[in-house]
């Protein structure tokens, strides 16, 4: 038997790093709590203090009541229920992480009931039991895919996979930062899934396909895309003609495990359907999912948005180690599992999936696609290629933990990126003002030293205004008439502006008109690294065309709806080459 002790040190540097990394992003003395139960983690957890705090999981006047007091919802919209037209409301998530949360919400409310805070679900214990409960289930789904790797590959690329699939990977942002959104929580169920599989096709075991059946029951009551898991089980040890007839004798002669299986996997799912019946009144309840399976939105892969391929690239290598697991008894699982996923995810009618750090939706299946990857990185061990392999998988490794941390210093935007802004930003925590305004724009000066400069406004007053309507008033309006312009003219905008409310819906926009025609460009105010309440520092470009003429310009600070602000800087110039 032998030690394997460089998987067994990979698994010690994960635990670490994930443990570190949930404390590096946590509020330790900074004077804000740990608050992980928002938006859509709010979704998922509000079954346990409906269910066992307030007994409530129809009427809900609690969920309002913590709402003004811990602003959980993501908005002050409760978004995360349905009002059914029985008077109850019914959740809109599903509750299968809600089971998985139990035993830390367990742990944290006798702690709560046993010291001054509130045991209400959402006071500081609870905060922490959820964010680190996700770190416990990770750390013990790396030890079972460790567990999977090691029957089919060596120590070095068990050891090189499991770092990579933890590190160079979105899934370290849903374990250890975004740690009670579902991605983390369901991520353990493949792992399981897998160990589960592959035991019961060496040595069928009533208890392997007991825990087979039920982990995917419970990971569709989680997410129910995840039912495609099924497919793990179904199609292990198909992988040639031979194979797949001694697979299927197998399953005749074990029958009896499949149907256990498929009875714990409904009763995985029971739970979801008893609550459905309870609040709604129908077993199943239609919570508003649309799909749109003709028309897939290959940006989820590409598209610089949040594309998976785009922001953790190694992903690419997933689907190229597909052609090297020929051999494996795995093979038609992943394969058919890896890519019908993708299909499923791709095709979702909301394909940005909310604020994310790359695709976060294909992240908590990073254990299946592991087995594509050690296949890949086995093959090329091998050969000539190892070492530059080597060195692009440190790279990309290294590269990812660097955007989880632009991305959670807000310099890689939640939704909104784009090409020119990332390449502005590729290792750079510290964008310039002008290089954020490439959220909005493409005008941009690299070089503006290089052109004669000449001050049209400058503005050092202090002015603090309220706006409430924003055809009536702006904070700024500025217009220039008169303005001649010829060849290579640019207008830079700088500014320095304080927001207290309005942040989301605010702009500064820049008109320029000549006759009837006109040039419009609008910039956000709430950039990356911009927070409200702060003085933020804004600098944008905006190209004025090239031909001898004289002109208006027009520049205003608006809001869509209302906005409290203070503008302590202002500064409009004409750039000439």
């Amino acid at each position: 038997m032998k030690n394997n002790l460089l998987s067994i040190f990979a698994v010690v540097i994960i635990a670490f790093g994930l443990i570190y990394t949930r404390f590096y992003y946590s509020p330790l003395g900074n004077g804000y709590e740990m608050k992980v139960t928002t938006s859509d983690a709010l979704g998922y957890y509000m079954y346990l203090p409906g269910t066992f705090i307030y007994e409530d999981v129809t009427q809900l006047d609690w969920l309002f009541e913590i709402e003004e007091q811990y602003h959980v919802t993501g908005g002050g919209r409760v978004y995360q229920i349905h009002e059914h037209d029985n008077g109850n409301y019914v959740f809109k998530y599903f509750g299968g992480i809600a089971v998985l949360e139990i035993p830390f919400f367990a742990v944290a409310h006798q702690y709560a009931l046993h010291s001054d805070y509130p045991p209400d679900g959402f006071s500081a214990p609870y905060q922490w039991a959820i964010a680190f409960g996700n770190v416990f289930y990770a750390i013990i789904s790396v030890l079972i895919l460790r567990l999977v790797l090691l029957r089919y590959f060596t120590d070095r690329v068990t050891a090189a996979t499991l770092l990579l699939i933890v590190f160079a990977t979105n899934l370290i942002q849903y374990i250890s930062v975004d740690s009670a959104q579902s991605h983390g929580y369901i991520f353990p169920l493949y792992s399981i899934v897998l160990y589960a599989t592959m035991k019961w096709h060496e040595k069928p075991k009533w208890k392997w396909a007991i825990l087979a059946g039920w982990i995917i029951g419970m990971a569709t009551m989680a997410r129910p895309t995840e039912a495609l898991m099924v497919l793990i089980p179904i199609l292990w040890g198909t992988q040639n003609k031979d194979a797949a007839k001694e697979k299927w004798a197998l399953v005749k002669a074990y029958k009896k495990h499949a149907y256990v299986a498929a009875v714990f996997g409904f009763l995985g799912v029971l739970p979801q359907l008893i609550y459905w019946k309870h609040a709604s009144g129908s077993w199943i309840f239609d919570v508003g999912s649309k799909w749109t399976f003709a028309n897939p939105w290959f940006r989820v892969l590409v598209g610089f948005e949040k594309g998976w391929f785009i922001y953790t690239p190694i992903t690419i290598l997933f689907l190229v180690g597909m052609f090297y697991i020929k051999k494996f008894p795995f093979r038609k699982s992943v394969l058919w599992f890896g890519l019908l996923n993708i299909y499923i995810v791709i095709s979702w009618f909301d394909w940005r999936y909310g604020g994310s750090y790359s695709t976060r939706a294909l992240s908590q299946a990073s254990g299946v696609y592991a087995l594509p990857l050690a296949a890949l990185i086995s093959y090329v061990s091998s050969t000539k290629w190892k070492w530059p392999l080597t060195g692009v998988l440190t790279y990309l490794l290294v590269l990812n933990l660097f955007q989880v941390y632009q991305y959670n210093l807000g310099v890689i935007h939640f939704d909104d990126m784009n090409a020119r802004y990332y390449a502005s930003v590729y290792w750079d925590s510290n964008p310039t003002p002008e290089q954020t305004s490439l959220l909005d724009t493409e005008e941009y000066i690299k070089h503006p030293g290089e052109f004669v400069r000449k001050v049209l406004f400058e503005s050092n007053e202090e002015v603090t205004v309220f706006v409430q309507n924003r055809a009536q008033q702006y904070l700024t309006d500025i217009t220039i008439d008169n303005l001649e312009v010829s060849q290579e003219n640019w207008i830079q905008v700088k500014a320095n502006l304080q927001v207290n409310t309005g942040f989301w819906s605010s702009y500064f926009n820049v008109i320029w008109k000549v006759g009837e025609e006109t040039k419009e460009q609008k910039i956000r105010v709430f950039r990356p690294r911009a927070p409200i309440g702060w003085e933020n520092d804004y600098s944008f470009f905006f190209k004025l065309p090239d031909t001898d003429t004289q002109g208006k310009l027009h520049i205003t600070m608006a809001p869509d709806d209302y906005m409290a602000g203070t503008l302590r800087f202002l500064q409009v110039d004409l750039l000439t080459k």
